[in-house]
């Protein structure tokens, strides 16, 4: 596709000079000190990674490529009838920095739609699954049965090193482009009774997920919607990081996406939205099905954290006010769901938990995050398979990993390799021997 690749491949002409210069001539610089805390506690909070993509801002929640997520949702290119943005001019956005414009989008569109066949072979994998299979082991397989699809593992031994992009850039297209179908395959074949829908060639990315999922608008929206808001979320997650991890080994983008898909299917990282929709319909259950008023809601709230429990979906490591994320779903919420028992409950959470919180004091971040309204949304949908969730999670998310390694490739980043050091060093650092 010429406009957007020739668009990138200026890009990357315009970055490497910046990324050689900092390497050569400021190489020694410090910005960062490390703390035993730090290395024994998961590396959380250690500057050493470089994307460009996303940033994460305590104040600002994401930015993307600069934007601030209701930047993005306002400026983007929306789709004909919709609210939301073209989840490809989306990644227009990711892989140039550059808001597209309709042309833009409509040539991104027109590129994943002739990519977007799913080979049989795939097909016939998922099919041998047993039917209990966990729909992200599913999602796995499928994803790393295509490598044989590879342009960069097929041409890895004639390309040049500076070329190492293009050929991942083509890979990363190929996959997005089919990710949409295999995980409404998985869904169809595995829930719905193995009544499968077809892909229809005449939609955008979103509306499409949402046609061969089998439910009506407004829930090509929400599809938009989520894609965008998962998709990226700095380098340092599991899922962006191992992702990152295995494509600087020079592994073709499906072995790294199927290992994004692997880490993001821990129940540390991807499970939450599913987690928080089951801890609200407990909540419901203990209450008899009866919505509380405010003064109800926050005694059940304080009798849960005296017994040494937590309200799930609130707090955020790095952010210090309501996740952006958070707030784009709830404006959803409020047009659509108004009369939904769960939202209802969701609302009230999200009115009493903060002030509950801070008089606690002991969260730095009392506010809600993205987890604590995306698993509800889907429930009200139709989509009431809580292991589905973090499937359509790894399809939004691919879309950020895919435009990270495209541009690690194009800027020549090393394999990583972090050194260790053992217990009786950190003692010894510490004075302890």
């Amino acid at each position: 596709m010429a406009g957007l690749k020739d668009k990138l491949y200026s890009k990357i002409q315009e970055w490497r000079p910046r990324t050689t210069r900092l390497l050569k001539e400021y190489g020694d610089v410090k910005v960062d000190d490390v703390t035993i805390s730090q290395i024994i506690g998961g590396m959380r909070d250690i500057k050493c990674l470089t994307t460009d993509i996303s940033y994460l801002d305590p104040m600002e929640g994401i930015r993307f490529r600069g934007f601030t997520i209701p930047e993005v949702l306002e400026k983007l290119p929306k789709v004909p009838g919709s609210e939301m943005p073209y989840v490809e001019g989306f990644y227009y956005l990711l892989l140039t920095g550059d808001l597209p414009t309709d042309e833009d989008i409509k040539e991104v569109a027109s590129e994943f739609r002739k990519r977007q066949e799913v080979p049989l072979y795939v097909i016939d994998i998922l099919r041998t699954m047993p039917r209990d299979t966990h729909p992200m082991t599913m999602l796995s397989a499928a994803v790393v049965a295509m490598q044989r699809e590879s342009i960069f593992a097929r041409d890895y031994h004639k390309l040049n090193k500076m070329d190492y992009w293009d050929a991942t850039y083509e890979d990363s297209l190929n996959l997005l482009a089919k990710l949409p179908q295999i995980a409404a395959y998985i869904y169809r074949m595995k829930y719905k009774g193995d009544t499968i829908i077809y892909p229809d060639k005449d939609l955008d990315m979103g509306g499409n997920f949402a046609h061969m999922m089998g439910i009506d608008t407004p829930y090509d929206d929400i599809s938009r919607l989520y894609f965008i808001l998962h998709s990226d979320h700095e380098s340092g997650n599991v899922s962006a990081h191992t992702g990152h991890l295995i494509a600087s080994a020079l592994s073709d983008i499906y072995y790294a996406t199927s290992g994004m898909i692997n880490g993001l299917a821990g129940p540390l990282h991807g499970l939450a939205n599913q987690e928080v929709l089951a801890w609200i319909q407990d909540v419901i259950h203990s209450m008899d099905g009866k919505i509380p008023n405010e003064e109800e809601m926050k005694t059940f709230v304080w009798n849960t954290l005296k017994s040494g429990k937590v309200i799930p979906g609130f707090g955020h490591a790095v952010l210090r006010k309501t996740d952006p994320r958070y707030t784009a779903q709830r404006e959803f919420c409020l047009k659509y769901l108004q009369g939904d028992p769960i939202f209802k409950f969701v609302d009230l959470l999200y009115k009493v938990v903060p002030p509950i919180l801070l008089e606690q004091g002991k969260a730095k971040n009392p506010w809600p995050n993205v987890d604590a309204q995306s698993g509800v949304i889907q429930w009200y949908y139709g989509v009431r398979e809580y292991d589905f969730y973090t499937v359509m999670f790894a399809v939004g998310r691919a879309l950020g990993v895919t435009a990270n390694i495209i541009w690690g490739r194009a800027l020549g980043y090393p394999l990583e390799r972090p050194k260790s050091l053992t217990t009786e060093m950190l003692e010894k650092a510490a004075g302890i021997v």
